[in-house]
């Protein structure tokens, strides 16, 4: 899939200033330009454009609030200067995997002031001597660079150097607003319930009324008339017993 069918299907039915999360993974660039990639995408926040051929980035569009820059696998070799002015407020930045070879190619980065992460494994750079201590010394904003910080202590989190601040919060605030909403639901379902349970109830005394109704009443009635028939019959008999006793 090229960059631009990528870009529409992300997008969806959003508008370009509504993205603040756009992943380009593998797909193939234009002669390892960013197609697609305009200024519009003015609230993009995270960028994702791992192994799709980029030589440079220098079209990059203006990307104020992008905070993080995936760009490891490409074949980017120099023009990181144009990142000082295309994000200015860049905080992570992958270059792993490209083909830089000496600590002249990031020197530019010193400008990114909020700069805090730098990958650049499987980069030639990391093969001279002192590299770490060298990058640190060029570049004094970073906390990690590759993963880890000045003194060998690992990132708080395998994923840190990729955490963009504002997504996270975002995801959670969508998650909150799903968990509200669920409730209202299970609420209206209990209430429901609690409506239908009420009229099982009703129903119930209804039907006990009833079996009483046949079961008491209409007993007691059957058993007056039975003792009115029996005493009767007694009062009857007990004449002929007393004319029998005169004789």
């Amino acid at each position: 899939m090229d960059m631009d069918k990528r870009i529409l299907l992300e997008l969806r039915n959003r508008m370009p200033s509504d993205v603040k999360e756009l992943v380009l993974d593998n797909c193939q660039s234009n002669e390892g330009k960013n197609e697609g990639l305009t200024d519009e995408f003015e609230e993009l926040e995270f960028l994702s454009t791992i192994n799709v051929g980029l030589t440079s980035v220098a079209n990059l569009p203006k990307l104020n609030k992008l905070k993080k820059l995936e760009l490891s696998d490409n074949r980017i070799s120099e023009g990181l200067e144009v990142l000082a002015e295309k994000c200015p407020n860049l905080m992570h930045l992958n270059l792993s995997g490209n083909k830089i070879r000496d600590l002249s190619t990031i020197e530019p980065l010193k400008k990114l002031e909020n700069l805090k992460s730098l990958d650049l494994f499987n980069c030639e750079v990391t093969n001279l001597n002192d590299y770490r201590e060298n990058v640190f010394k060029l570049l004094p904003q970073l906390t990690y660079l590759d993963g880890y910080d000045q003194d060998d202590k690992e990132a708080p989190d395998s994923d840190a150097e990729g955490y963009v601040e504002g997504l996270d919060n975002d995801k959670d605030k969508d998650k909150e607003e799903y968990d509200e909403d669920a409730q209202v639901v299970e609420d209206e379902e209990d209430e429901e319930d609690k409506e239908e349970g009420e009229e099982d109830d009703m129903s119930g005394e209804e039907e006990d009324d009833e079996e009483g109704y046949y079961n008491g009443e209409v007993d007691d009635e059957e058993d007056e008339d039975i003792g009115e028939e029996e005493s009767g019959q007694k009062q009857k008999r007990e004449p002929e017993d007393e004319g029998e006793d005169y004789d």
